[in-house]
C-alpha cells in the first residue's frame, strides 16, 4: 500500500511540473507580431546581408522565408483562434496609425554567440514605440498560452537543446524582451565575431523610415519570421 501510495504522489507530482503537457492538449502556435520596414530600411538590410553572406556563406539569406522586420512581440497562442488574433491585431494596428510612425536607425550591432553572432540594424526605442508593443500585449493576450512545444513552430531545429531555448526564450518574451528591456531592430545575418566587431566600429549615418505594413508571421528555427499568416498594409 505505501509503494502504491508513493506511486500516486510520484506521478502527480510529474503531471504537475511537466510545463509543456496543457499546450500540448490544445494545438499552439508561435507567432511573432512585427512591423514590416520601407525600402529605405529593407534595402540597407539586404546590402548588409549580402555583405555577411560573403565572409559567412552558412548565414540566413534576407528571403521569403526571412523577411526584413522589426518584431513586436513573441507569443504562443491557440491556433483555433488565431482568426480571433488576427482580428484584434487589426484593430490595434488600425487605432495607432502605424504608417505615420518615424523610426531611426541609430547602429550596426550584434548578439554575440561563442564564435559567431547574429547582425542587425539597431532602431531607436521611442514612447511611440514603446505605446506599439504594449498594445500588441493586450489585443493578444485573451488568446495566449504560457508554452507551446517544438510544433508550434514551422520546424525543429537539428538539435533538442535549441528547441528548448527557443521556447523557452518565446514562453519568456513578455516580460524580459519588453518595455524597459525592448531592443527594436532589424536582423541582418550572421558572422564571426571577429569580422562583426569591425562592422559595428565602422561609421554609421543614422537614417529615417516608416513601416510599410506590419503582419502576423509563425516563427521558425532560430526564431525567424518563416511563415505568412497575415498581414497589413496602411
Amino acid at each position: 500500500m505505501r509503494m502504491m501510495a508513493a506511486l500516486g504522489v510520484a506521478l502527480l507530482m510529474a503531471l504537475e511540473i511537466n510545463p509543456v503537457s496543457a499546450a500540448e492538449q490544445v494545438p499552439v502556435t508561435a507567432i511573432d507580431v512585427l512591423l514590416v520596414p520601407d525600402a529605405t530600411m529593407a534595402d540597407r538590410a539586404q546590402a548588409a546581408n549580402a555583405r555577411l553572406l560573403k565572409v559567412y556563406p552558412a548565414s540566413f539569406t534576407l528571403d521569403e522565408a526571412h523577411q526584413p522586420h522589426i518584431t513586436l512581440i513573441q507569443r504562443f497562442v491557440r491556433t483555433d483562434e488565431l482568426a480571433e488574433v488576427y482580428a484584434a491585431v487589426g484593430r490595434a494596428l488600425a487605432a495607432a496609425g502605424i504608417s505615420n510612425l518615424k523610426l531611426e536607425a541609430i547602429k550596426n550591432y550584434y548578439t554575440p554567440g561563442s564564435e559567431t553572432g547574429v547582425a542587425g540594424i539597431l532602431v531607436r526605442r521611442t514612447p511611440e514605440l514603446l505605446k506599439l508593443q504594449q498594445d500588441m500585449i493586450a489585443a493578444v493576450a485573451p488568446f495566449t498560452v504560457e508554452t507551446g512545444p517544438i510544433s508550434a513552430f514551422t520546424a525543429p531545429h537539428d538539435a533538442a537543446a535549441n528547441d528548448a531555448m527557443l521556447i523557452g526564450y518565446v514562453a519568456t518574451f513578455v516580460p524580459k524582451q519588453t518595455g524597459e528591456n525592448f531592443n527594436p531592430h532589424v536582423s541582418t545575418g550572421v558572422a564571426p565575431k571577429t569580422y562583426l566587431d569591425g562592422m559595428t566600429a565602422e561609421p554609421f549615418e543614422p537614417f529615417i523610415f516608416s513601416p510599410s505594413g506590419a503582419g502576423i508571421y509563425q516563427l521558425g528555427p532560430f526564431g525567424t519570421a518563416a511563415k505568412r499568416l497575415k498581414s497589413w498594409e496602411p
